[in-house]
Order: structure tokens, then sequence, then C-alpha cells
């Protein structure tokens, strides 16, 4: 199976006067269709850089970056990226403002309402579409920008830190209806985070990060049942993986 998107010893460095900082050295690895991947690494170490190269929002210094097969050179347009901050505008409802992408697109808003309500339903939001931002908590506004990410079908959903701003419990919610919706929608995410509990509850794959300059540490491949519950963090599977994580980033 061909990977949906490879990286092949990505480089990024950034300029500023005449200082350089390294943020990416030569980064490798694969993301396959439908699987979940997720990378962890110190703050600082280019989890977000890589997230915007793979996006095309950034340009790698060095290497390259392969989705579906083509180079990324610009902003793809066939991706959902759904960052920290849910980025809703507030004088919107939830439909609206997950209809936003689709009138951006220049696509035809009334052919795509069905299926807004349908994503509002998927995440939980059935009864509040049409509720304002700031009548919503912090874990239904990020519901609302998952929902725009996923409204015009693509087959990789990009997530960069999307849960760090919410609380624990809400994260932990979060976490769950995320892996609902990844189990039916069928998509490949890439999902970055400084969690190393959230990043082996997630994912299929585990990417670890060097701090900067950001190197692939170590891949691990995650052996625990899905569907999965909280329960399962009392695993000793799972407890297991935690520590071999923090072994490899050195935190104590």
């Amino acid at each position: 199976m061909a990977s949906l998107i490879q990286y092949e010893r990505v480089r990024k460095i950034y300029n500023s006067g005449n200082d350089e900082v390294i943020a990416l050295e030569e980064v490798s690895f694969g993301v396959e269709p439908e699987e979940f991947v997720t990378v962890v690494g110190r703050s600082g170490c280019g989890k977000s850089t890589l997230l915007k190269i793979t996006a095309g929002l950034l340009p790698a210094t060095g290497g390259e970056v392969r989705v579906a097969g083509i180079a990324v050179k610009s902003p793809l347009t066939n991706i959902g990226v759904v960052f920290q901050s849910p980025v809703l505008l507030a004088w919107r409802k939830a439909l609206d403002n997950v209809l936003l992408q689709i009138e951006a697109r220049g696509l035809d808003v009334d052919a795509y309402r069905q299926r807004a309500l349908d994503l509002l339903e998927l995440t939980g939001l059935r009864g509040f579409e049409n509720k304002y931002p700031n009548e919503l908590s912090g874990g239904m506004q990020q519901r609302v920008s998952i929902s725009r990410a996923l409204i015009h079908e693509p087959p990789l959903l990009l997530m960069d830190e999307p849960f760090g701003a919410l609380d624990a419990i809400t994260r932990d919610e979060m976490n769950l209806e995320l892996l609902r919706i990844w189990s039916e929608s069928k998509k490949t995410v890439l999902f970055i985070t400084h969690s190393i509990p959230e990043a082996v509850f997630l994912g299929d794959r585990v990417v670890v990060m060097t701090p900067r300059p950001g190197k692939v540490a170590d891949i691990m491949t995650i052996d625990l049942p899905r569907p999965r519950t909280t329960s399962l963090r009392d695993d000793q599977k799972f407890i297991g993986y935690v520590r071999k994580i923090r072994e490899r980033l050195g935190v104590q």
C-alpha cells in the first residue's frame, strides 16, 4: 500500500537576521491511508512546522513531502486542517461557520447544507446549529471546527494540538469523540500533540521527535485494541508505551 503522506529527508531552517534556527533536520517517515498517526515531542521541536509544511502553508528548506504521490509545493485544497484555536467567526452561527469553507471555495452552499447538519450531528452538536460561538463551550467550538474541516470530504485531516487548551475532562471527551468520528469517516489523520498519553491513546503509530532540531527519534506501533476507552490508560501495556516514549524524550 502506497503512503498517503511521505516525508523524505525534510529540513526547515528559519532565518532571523543573522541567525539561523534549524527547526527540522532529515525527517523521513510515511503515513498510510486511513491510519491515525500522532507526532509527539517537546515544545519547539518542529511538530507544528512539520504540519504546516504538509499542508503547503510553509515551504521546506530541503527534502520533500508528497501527499497522494504529488510533491507539496503550494497550499493544499483537498485536506482538512484543525488548529489549537477553533478560529470561528463570532457573528456566524455554528452551521454557518461550518459552511464558511464551502463559501470560500465558491461551491453551492445549499447543496452542502444537509452535509453540514449531518456533521454537526456526528460531532454531537445536534440542536446547537443555530448557536453563536460565545454560546458554546470550548469543546463544542472545537467540534464545529472539526465539522468545518470535514465538510468537503477530504481524505486527510491534519490536527495541530487541537485539544491543548481544553480542561482534562473535556480533552478526554474530545479524544473519544475524535476516535469515533475517525472510525466512522475513514479519514487519514496526522495529529500533533505534546501529551504523551494522548499520543498513545489516539495513535496507530506514534512518531517521537527529538528536541530542536526536530528529528525522528522513534516510530512506535501501538498494539492496543480498538475501539478505545479511557479505562485503557490503566492497562500495563498502555503504561509501558508511555514509559518508553518518556525515556526516548528524556522525561523523568
